[in-house]
């Protein structure tokens, strides 16, 4: 079981984009919800994870450029990221954790922010 991401692309420095993810409909107890990116020759990082009360803690780096959000009737992730420069460049893959299962997450969507 996968996660599907979408949203990435190629942008200019200080323009924005919508990440999106979204869990199966048979995925049930769906609890912490987030974000990872990997840059090219760079160890993977948490960008951003929202609580299932909605409480959202960031990466220090997302300097309030971010925000995470969720659906749950949808069972969908969004990250809005504003701002973006070039060390925003990577790799972004969602996360879901669970309730009686192991965590999902998805293959990622490529980022590329040019200056």
């Amino acid at each position: 079981v996968q996660l599907q991401a979408s949203g990435g692309g190629l942008v200019q420095a200080g323009e924005s984009l919508r990440l999106s993810c979204k869990a199966p409909a048979t995925i049930y107890g769906i609890t912490d919800m987030g974000w990872y990116r990997q840059a090219p020759k760079s160890q993977r990082e948490l960008v951003a994870m929202i609580s299932r009360a909605e409480i959202a803690n960031y990466g220090p780096f997302v300097r309030g450029r971010f925000t995470i959000s969720r659906d749950d009737a949808k069972k969908a992730v969004y990250l809005q990221m504003n701002k973006l420069g070039t060390e925003d460049t990577a790799v972004y893959s969602c996360y879901v954790n669970r309730i009686g299962g192991p965590p999902l997450q998805g293959q990622g969507t490529l980022v590329t922010v040019s200056s």
